[in-house]
């Protein structure tokens, strides 16, 4: 049989595609592309999760930008809804009514994309946990950590921005809260509140410019940004990988990239779109028509900023009225720390965090295979001790929703969280550690003894023991297969002649000493098999 003779573009394809591969050489970059490998374990969809939301964030916000007005200046609603006809409001406000209940499907994709920016920044809160607990944040991923936590940063900003700017009476409580934090700042307080607001709070110069950096600024960051934390580090580096048979530092395990994951996360894709679009049918997010146009006089009991922002309100209602006057001049405490000490504490401490653990542990290698949290009590007991910080504060932002429902007074709700605040880190630290070591000794136990079977069996002795049974090799590999240690434990070296030795004479080191000590101390060792 004769072969069908060849279309005549095809050379001239051909042609083309040598050429610009002499050009730019993506040939052979894109041959490794379609063959690198992607994990196959759930937790790595995390941060395709977030990737997806913010696609729909994208999609909707262009939508909606069609039709909003960035405008503060007043005018006299006429619109369809009912109860605020006649009532005098921003164009702003007027524009987010006209897109909710006059645009096709305007109250839809407003709803899309408040729910995609809730699960956006979700989805990114546990993708860094699964980073953090895992210890994938180590050489050399530390630069794309720092990418991480700057991402986490811009997108709860430009959150804050998006929420404020319909102007209705909830989002201009969360305005007039920033405004009183920018004004505490020493010296350049009132130059930043000038510069942001255009003059005295509200005025008419805030909504377009939080609609520019909302719409233009950070945008522009993140689409700089996300393609190189998601896809160019990730594709120049190794894929991290969970320890297994076969898994080691140079091994990748997974799929290829084509078609196997591009037709998983294709569908994945989907399957985000269809949750945010289900959430935003059936579940009502953000009426911004019952709270009414912003008016600086009004005052609204129960107010609560999006999830994302409770921790910062939290952290206002608990802290005490502290004031400082020096040299006359007044630092008021209780604006001040909440808003700038807090949130550098704990950005700060994220950001930093990697290259405090390898100080402390004297690890320098390159890391490809992941931790599992119970590994590693002393890294899972910080990580945890955040989470509780985090979560107090998180939930003392509505105390006095709390204080309402249950009955309770306000006082006592307000000094709960504060005792809490101090002692729920330690107590988290501690609880978490001790349920490491907790599983450290049932790993090694299902090492030594096997499963157990629940079959009892009497032995000729008279005894009764329960029959165990021993686990395959590819079961327990996990616990049995080498890796490298988390940490290298640091010798100290003994006094001579009454002399300390020299790296137990500065305070950094003896404290680095400290750390070391007890980051090493109960770290997870490696059974061997041998079954």
């Amino acid at each position: 049989m004769a072969r069908p003779p060849r279309p005549a573009s095809s050379p001239r394809l051909a042609a083309v595609g040598r050429g610009l591969d002499d050009r730019l050489g993506g040939g052979r970059f894109g041959a490794k592309a379609l063959r690198k490998a992607f994990p196959d374990h759930w937790s790595f969809l995390l941060g395709e999760i977030a990737l997806y939301a913010f696609v729909v964030i994208l999609l909707s916000g262009v939508f909606l930008t069609l039709f909003f007005k960035p405008s503060a200046t007043q005018v006299v609603y006429d619109g369809s809804y009912e109860h605020l006809r006649g009532v005098r409001m921003s164009e702003a406000y007027a524009s987010t009514l006209h897109i909710s209940f006059d645009v096709r499907g305007g109250l839809l994709v407003r709803q899309i994309h408040h729910w995609a920016t809730n699960i956006f920044l979700a989805a990114i809160v546990v993708h860094l946990l699964r980073h953090f607990f895992t210890g994938s944040f180590r050489k050399p991923r530390d630069l794309n950590w720092l990418i991480g936590v700057l991402l986490f940063v811009l997108v709860m900003l430009n959150g804050l921005f998006g929420y404020s700017l319909p102007d209705d009476l909830l989002s201009g409580t969360g305005l007039r809260i920033l405004e009183g934090a920018l004004l505490s700042i020493p010296v350049v307080g009132s130059y930043a509140t000038m510069f942001l607001f255009g003059g005295e709070f509200p005025g008419e110069a805030l909504i377009p410019r939080l609609f520019t950096i909302h719409v233009l600024l950070i945008p522009g960051v993140l689409l700089a940004l996300i393609p190189l934390h998601a896809v160019v580090l990730t594709w120049r580096q190794t894929h991290t990988t969970f320890p297994g048979r076969g898994a080691t530092e140079r091994t990748q395990r997974g799929y290829p990239f084509f078609p196997v994951f591009v037709a998983k996360t294709t569908a994945f894709l989907l399957f985000v779109f269809g949750v945010v679009a289900f959430l935003a049918t059936f579940f009502q997010i953000n009426p911004v028509w019952l709270y009414g146009p912003y008016d600086p006089g009004a005052i609204s009991a129960g107010s609560q900023p999006d999830w994302y922002m409770g921790w910062l309100e939290g952290a206002l209602r608990m802290m005490p009225a502290w004031e400082i006057n020096l040299w006359g001049h007044t630092l008021v405490l209780s604006v001040l720390v909440p808003a700038l000490v807090v949130p550098g504490l704990l950005f700060t401490g994220l950001a930093v965090y990697p290259f405090v653990e390898r100080w402390v542990t004297g690890d320098r290698a390159d890391h490809h295979l992941l931790d599992r949290p119970r590994d590693v009590p002393a890294r899972t007991g910080v990580g945890t001790a955040g989470i509780v910080f985090y979560g107090t504060l998180w939930a003392a932002g509505g105390n006095d929703v709390i204080a309402e429902t249950f009955h309770i007074p306000l006082f006592w709700t307000t000094w709960f969280f504060r005792a809490v605040l101090v002692l729920g880190p330690v107590l988290g630290y501690v609880v978490a550690y001790r349920i490491c070591l907790g599983l450290q000794h049932r790993d090694r136990l299902l090492i030594e003894h096997g499963l157990e079977t629940g079959v009892i069996r009497l032995s000729p002795t008279g005894a009764y023991d329960e029959v165990q049974r021993r686990l395959p090799a590819e079961a327990t590999a996990h616990l049995t297969d080498a890796k490298r240690p988390a940490a290298i434990a640091m010798v100290e070296r003994p006094e001579l002649a009454g002399i300390r030795p020299p790296e137990s004479r500065g305070v950094l080191t003896r404290v680095r000493t400290t750390l070391n000590r007890r980051f090493a101390a109960d770290l997870a060792e490696r059974p061997h098999d041998d079954a």
